[in-house]
């Protein structure tokens, strides 16, 4: 719609004037069917038109009046041409707004800015907790850098969003303009359209009771045949001219409609170029200072919790030292109440002692006693040995 100058001039013309000329002033009453792209041409010096002046102004009404006097109902390619001008403006008119509402996309508006509510909800500040003393520190430091780059990243898309925004909002506000333009513009035809009704309908009034009436009356007068035509012929064309005239009411109607449509149109456009305006000025700013806000609030946290970490560190670490401290003194203290030799290991020493001096004596005991045996057993033999050699001899 905001090419919309290029296929339809919409400067409003002044008044309205009643011409048969080939460029009269727009509005205009003509009957020359392609008085339109002239009348559109001259309408940049005018002024808009507003609807409470649809009902004729005195001059106007002059205007009607005189433009009537002019119109000839006999005439019937006059007649086929009648307001033919203004409703082919009209015409063209209601086409062009109609394939601007159709090419018009306003889901795109829309799209943009869910995607931006749904880029500005899809970031979260928070960050995984880090586990572990030695590890704290380095995971800190990494989530922070996290948390800017991912923010970063998320003010790049809502910039880009934002610049997409601002361009729909421009266009939206090209639009709006032209509507007004459009809808003062519909004024206008609506206000030529009438006046082609008002001096039509006069002049079919004057017709059927003036010279309709008079060839009636003649025709019944002489009762002449080509009379009796004459008087039907001038009938049809009241009645050819009076459906003509309703054409042009069916077309004035439309004019009608099309002003609340445009109205409908522009208070879309103009809620939804708010919209942006509101997202451009309070949501996305907003969204930026509460970013700002969070990082902020993630510096303190992580520095409360370095400083937590670090208190509790020294803590183990003075809890350790104080029991490695207790078992060293008490071990030291055990150690030097310690003899050289403990009295258990003099026992064992004493015992294991005369143990072996017992065993020493058993064995010397035994060993005498062995001796004896042997000795005894000794000479047994030997005495066996001495018998034997004896009595050996006694046989030689």
């Amino acid at each position: 719609m905001a090419d919309l100058n290029n296929e339809l001039d919409l400067n409003v013309p002044a008044a309205p004037s009643l011409t048969l000329d080939a460029a009269p002033a727009a509005p205009t009453l003509t009957l020359d069917p392609a008085a339109d792209e002239k009348v559109i041409e001259e309408s940049k010096k005018a002024t808009p038109m507003q609807v409470e002046d649809t009902p004729l102004s005195p001059e106007e009404q002059k205007m009607v009046n005189d433009f009537a006097e002019k119109i000839d109902i006999t005439n019937s390619q006059m007649v086929l041409q009648y307001g033919a001008a203004s409703q082919k403006k009209l015409s063209d008119f209601s086409e062009t707004a109609l394939s601007r509402v159709k090419t018009k996309d306003m889901g795109e508006t829309g799209e943009l800015i869910t995607n931006l509510i749904s880029e500005l909800q899809g970031f979260d500040a928070t960050t995984e907790q880090p586990k572990g003393i030695f590890g704290f520190f380095k995971k800190t430091s990494n989530s922070i850098e996290q948390l800017k780059t991912r923010y970063d990243s998320a003010d790049k898309n809502v910039e880009r969003i934002k610049a997409q925004l601002e361009d729909h909002q421009v266009t939206l506000m090209k639009d709006i303009t032209m509507l007004d333009k459009m809808y003062e513009l519909n004024l206008v035809y609506f206000k030529e359209l009438t006046m082609y009704i008002l001096a039509g309908k006069k002049k079919l009034a004057e017709v059927r009771a003036n010279d309709l009436k008079a060839a009636q009356e003649k025709a019944q007068r002489t009762q002449l045949p080509e009379d009796a035509q004459a008087a039907r012929d001038l009938a049809d064309l009241c009645d050819r001219f009076e459906k003509k005239l309703y054409d042009l009411e069916l077309t004035r109607n439309v004019s009608i409609q099309m002003g609340p449509q445009i109205r409908l149109i522009q208070s879309n456009d103009t809620m939804m170029a708010e919209k942006i305006q509101t997202t451009i000025v309070n949501t996305i700013p907003l969204w930026k200072n509460q970013m700002v806000i969070s990082l902020g609030i993630a510096d303190s946290q992580k520095a409360m919790e370095a400083q937590r970490k670090v208190t509790d560190m020294t803590n183990q670490l003075l809890q350790k030292n104080a029991e490695m401290l207790k078992m060293a003194t008490v071990e030291t203290a055990k150690e030097s109440e310690r003899g050289i030799v403990d009295i258990e290991t003099l026992k064992y020493t004493n015992q294991s002692l005369i143990s072996t001096l017992d065993e020493v004596l058993q064995i010397q005991t035994d060993g005498a006693k062995k001796r004896q045996e042997a000795e005894t057993e000794l000479r047994r033999i030997e005495g066996e040995l001495k018998q034997k050699l004896l009595e050996a001899r006694q046989i030689n």
